[in-house]
């Protein structure tokens, strides 16, 4: 191959590694900085799946109602 293919090869790689380095240092920051704020005082922890289903079911009902009561006072006007 001539030189400048070469040449090019060669940026090309250079582009990818440096675009996979930034990304894989920002899924790390990330991920740091998650463990930080999971760390701090007064965060909850995470729900659980059943806790966080319970509380959307009960929920529900409240806010069909709630959806029946704006409907209502719109088709009033």
């Amino acid at each position: 191959m001539s030189e400048l293919m070469w040449d090019s090869l060669d940026l090309m790689v250079m582009g990818m590694g440096t675009v996979f380095v930034f990304l894989a240092l920002l899924v790390l920051a990330t991920m740091a900085m998650s463990q930080i704020i999971l760390r701090m005082p007064g965060t909850k922890e995470l729900e659980s799946s059943q806790a966080a289903a319970k509380r959307a079911n009960n929920n529900d009902l409240s806010e069909i109602a709630a959806v029946a009561a704006a409907v209502s006072l719109v088709h009033k006007r």
